[in-house]
């Protein structure tokens, strides 16, 4: 595959993607669709890593005096002629995106605002020596992008500069143009949570509302405006007064193939890398989400795996989306659920949907009020999509997982939690712990059963048997690993396999092989006879041996969705436990 171009892994500037070799799934069609609805301010809402930022920087190179025509030749756009001698090329184009405002302060947030703006006044430096601009617009435009008198940059533009500065760059440039300005905010939303998160919120809403409600409500000078979150922040938030916007959100038809990848998309990735063959695998990992009515896929997760594919054919799906975050919001999710939303979540998890009214419109003060607002946060950043309306109201739909990376990121934040909630009654986890060495299959049991009726269960639909044994195993190994005395490893190459769990207690020469099985249709003593006699085919108490442990304690535990059985056995048979 030497000779195929390469995956545009990270880049976001579509003139070095066009320009440089790099791998393009158009979405020029965007330019058309968007100037077919149009709208004076345009906002879309996507989950991270959906294509926003490239979208927004192909949009300059279209819309901006001085476009390359060269780099939309073959594209979709091109074959719409009129659109293009109408408009490519036709406009002055301001260009920000405010995904770097993210200070630990407001003071510092703002500095990077100033810097955010500055940059881009800056690429417009003729407009200090335009014949166009009176002294005075002149100047203005020097303290917009911070220049002293020698033609220096000091970034040190005035609060009162700031919140006017896109209005007075849209004003100066259409002056020196003669034409109205286009105005694109990457990731509007960025600065606003993270002044929630660092306690600056009222602050920055101000600043934000004062900033937009200059450039897009009161600007005479704005041919129209484009701007992209992952969240629709409510109106009377940062919009107010702003009567000419346009929302097109994941539940919308209209633009609804523009971001990410739709399954022709994948195809004719796939078959220009020849990688045919990994279709239905992609399709499992990393589809699912579904935007209007047009089933999507993650760009992100596509493009990184098919790179890996390309120098290890056998690799296995990876969760990159999920590894961009720190996926707090799931964390906080599963720690405010009721019992009746951890049933709701292992109904999600066991590839079912449950229904929910979904409220688009919240300030980022609301998102974690009430376990209700949550459910409308996880379906707009993307941890749940839409399979179709739930009733006659327009905004109640049934919400599911969309994938397996997303659901692996769910049963991994069980897990912790649980392990979390577990190590809060330290006693109760010792005695559990102890029930072990002495071999009281029946407390393991019991106190086991107790643990898993307060854990969120994987059912056993849509879930490989591998898959729900690996979640029980999840949770038993977070359990013994509190005692930091124990040597306690899991899947170890012991014998002829590997064993689910290997225990050591050193100075007692006493060692515990744990086998887990998913009792299958609740059939707990199969899957204890399974588990006892897999220990002893595959010969996984030869680890523990070698390693000086003088007697071992098998135990073979079936469970199925909240309970569990427990066999133990003692080797050799005549050691005394």
């Amino acid at each position: 595959m030497k000779d195929k171009v390469k995956l545009p892994i990270g880049i976001e500037n579509f003139e070095k993607i066009r320009t440089e070799g790099f791998y393009y799934v158009d979405k020029t069609g965007l330019i058309r669709e968007l100037l077919d609805n149009w709208g004076e301010v345009n906002l879309f809402t996507r989950p991270r890593r959906f294509g926003k930022s490239l979208n927004m920087n192909m949009l300059r190179c279209f819309f901006e005096c001085g476009c390359r025509s060269e780099l939309f030749e073959g594209l979709e756009i091109s074959r719409a002629t009129v659109y293009c001698e109408k408009y490519m090329g036709r406009f002055p184009v301001i260009s920000i995106t405010l995904k770097g405002v993210s200070a630990m302060d407001f003071l510092g947030a703002k500095a990077m605002l100033r810097t955010v703006i500055g940059n881009e006044a800056m690429r417009f430096l003729f407009l200090k020596e335009s014949p166009r601009l009176s002294e005075d617009e002149k100047e203005s435009y020097r303290q917009l992008a911070a220049l002293d008198s020698s033609g220096r940059q000091k970034f040190s533009m005035s609060d009162d500069m700031l919140t006017d500065s896109l209005y007075t760059l849209s004003k100066l440039l259409r002056k020196h143009y003669g034409q109205k300005v286009i105005l694109l905010i990457d990731e509007y939303d960025v600065p606003l949570d993270k002044a929630r998160h660092c306690g600056y919120y009222d602050e920055m809403v101000t600043l934000i509302r004062n900033l937009f409600g200059t450039a897009l409500k009161t600007n005479d000078s704005l041919q129209f405006a484009v701007l992209t979150g992952c969240l629709r922040i409510a109106k009377e938030s940062i919009f107010t007064g702003l009567n000419n916007l346009n929302v097109f959100s994941v539940t919308d038809v209209r633009f609804a193939s523009r971001f990410g990848f739709t399954s022709e998309d994948v195809r004719q990735l796939l078959g220009y890398y020849h990688l045919e063959d990994k279709f239905e695998m992609i399709r499992k990992w990393y589809d699912g989400y579904r935007f209007g009515d047009t089933e999507m896929y993650c760009p992100w997760d596509v493009i990184n795996y098919v790179d890996l594919l390309r120098t290890e054919p056998a690799a296995f799906p990876r969760a990159y989306w999920i590894n961009t975050s720190g996926n707090d919001i799931i964390r906080k999710f599963i720690r405010m659920a009721t019992p009746s939303t951890r049933r709701e979540i292992e109904a999600l998890v066991a590839g079912e949907t449950v229904t929910h009214r979904i409220r688009q419109e919240l300030t980022y003060r609301e998102l974690y009020d009430s376990i209700d607002n949550l459910w409308s946060v996880l379906f707009t950043t993307g941890y749940l999509t839409q399979r179709g309306s739930g009733a006659d109201a327009a905004d109640v739909y049934r919400l599911a997982i969309p994938n397996l990376e997303i659901r692996q990121i769910f049963e991994e934040q069980i897990q912790e939690w649980f392990q979390e909630e577990a190590r809060k009654d330290a006693p109760r986890l010792d005695a559990f712990c102890n029930a072990f060495p002495q071999g009281d299959a029946e407390a393991v049991e019991r106190q086991f059963n107790a643990y898993l009726r307060k854990t969120i269960s994987i059912r056993d639909t849509a879930v490989k048997t591998a898959k729900k044994e690996n979640f029980y195993h999840g949770i038993l190994l977070g359990l013994l690993a509190h005692r930091e005395d124990w040597v306690v490893a899991s899947n170890v190459e012991s014998g002829d396999g590997y064993s689910d769990i290997l225990v050591e207690m050193e100075e007692d020469g006493l060692g515990i092989v744990i086998e887990v099985k998913y009792a299958e249709n609740g059939n707990f003593e199969k899957g204890c006879r399974e588990a006892m006699a897999q220990i002893d085919d595959m010969g996984y108490v030869a680890s523990l041996l070698e390693d000086g442990m003088e007697r071992v304690l098998k135990y073979g535990i079936a469970c199925h969705k909240k309970k569990c059985m427990v066999q133990v056995a003692v080797f050799p048979p005549s050691a005394l436990v």
